[in-house]
């Protein structure tokens, strides 16, 4: 077996080809956008970079078939949630079924993270953001969400045999959106629809402004300063809402208000999967002028939840299901999507969990983010719980 540096153009290339290889035979595998894991890699695009460095490897048969990939990184800012001393990470591993090419993979990226001082490595995980490419499918393989990882079942054997250790998991919950609510949700939602001031509407594309600012305030009220989490500013978010406005579907992002004080939000986006995957990987013009016909002519049956939360004075009030309700009224008959599927949420964070477990009635799959200790003779720890 031949490993290799990504040094050059071609060797990106190739690096990008090892996903087809090893997955085009999977009906269910949806080729991820080029342009999307290009700019992991790209010091413009990425912000990684600026607290951390990757390097990447292919690997070749003796015949030189393409049979293997991995990246490994460095970041000064990527929290170990442990006393193992700082840890790096690997991602965008693709192999064949075989242990010794998947050792061979995972050796070249202990040796390299050894080299840059690190104790650890976590893996499958991203140089960047946790929201996308981030943890190994292991149960649950339909057709992934958008920026989501899918890979063989074979995969998990791979890891363990190595001697990964499970760090946690991510669980992914969902419902269809034709199920009718449980009673619950309408006895909560009734005591509070009592009150006027309990206010629910969806955003407005012509006011993002002020929607992110209302954003931004849950959001540093909910979850600023827990995990390492940063505050947002309303510049920011804007920003954000502004790059969603071309695939932003207004009756699916609500926000909650208790005399006019944001107090909770609900973010939900159209998986944009249902339509890439007719683009195959590509969004040069053609692609885009494609993917504007298929937008137009194919509708969206699925979409995802992105973020939900209510600021700590209102949680346990039963906001959250004065919100579903008023959002399922427009959603569920007034809609056209069949399915919905929230983003993952960590098995540390079971505060989350029961959020989810409210809105979503089954686990519709499940990645897990394994760690590999550098010492084998030091105790191995799980990710510690988030209180």
């Amino acid at each position: 077996m031949n490993l290799s540096e990504v040094t050059n153009e071609n060797a990106a290339d190739e690096f990008l080809k090892v996903n087809i290889i090893i997955n085009q035979d999977d009906p269910n595998y949806i080729q991820p956008l080029e342009k999307d894991v290009k700019e992991i890699f790209n010091p413009k695009k990425n912000k990684a970079f600026r607290s951390g460095e990757v390097i990447r490897w292919i690997l070749k048969n003796e015949t030189g078939e393409l049979i293997g990939r991995i990246a490994a990184f460095t970041n000064k800012k990527y929290k170990s949630k442990g006393d193992e001393g700082p840890v790096g990470g690997i991602g965008f591993f693709e192999c064949i079924n075989s242990q010794p090419a998947a050792d061979i993979l995972f050796d070249v990226a202990k040796h390299w993270l050894l080299s840059k001082g690190m104790t650890a490595m976590d893996g499958p995980i991203n140089f960047g953001e946790r929201d996308r490419w981030w943890g190994l499918l292991v149960e649950g393989f339909v057709p992934p969400v958008y920026m989501l990882n899918y890979n063989p079942p074979y995969y998990k054997a791979l890891f363990e045999n190595y001697g990964f250790k499970l760090f946690f998991e991510q669980i992914c919950f969902g419902r269809m959106v034709d199920k009718p609510l449980e009673d619950k949700f309408f006895e909560r939602h009734a005591k509070l629809a009592e009150d006027p001031a309990y206010q629910a509407r969806y955003i407005d594309k012509k006011k993002l402004p002020e929607f992110a600012r209302d954003f931004a305030t849950v959001y540093n009220e909910a979850w600023a300063g827990h995990g390492g989490l940063k505050q947002l500013n309303k510049d920011l978010v804007l920003k954000m809402f502004q790059q969603m406005k071309p695939v932003m579907d207004e009756k699916v992002i609500w926000f909650t208000y208790y005399n006019d004080r944001p107090i909770a939000i609900w973010v939900n986006l159209p998986d944009l999967n249902q339509w890439f995957k007719h683009l195959h990987g590509r969004f040069d013009l053609f692609a885009k002028l494609k993917f504007l016909w298929v937008k137009a002519t194919k509708p969206c049956k699925k979409f995802t939840g992105i973020v939900f939360g209510v600021v700590p004075d209102f949680q346990g009030k039963g906001v959250d299901s004065f919100m579903v309700v008023e959002g399922a009224k427009i959603i569920q008959h007034q809609l056209s999507y069949t399915e919905y599927e929230m983003q993952w949420i960590g098995d540390f964070n079971p505060k989350m969990i029961n959020i989810a477990q409210t809105i979503a009635d089954k686990e519709t799959r499940k990645l897990i983010t394994y760690r590999y200790l550098f010492d084998q003779s030091r105790e191995f720890k799980r990710h510690p719980i988030l209180n």
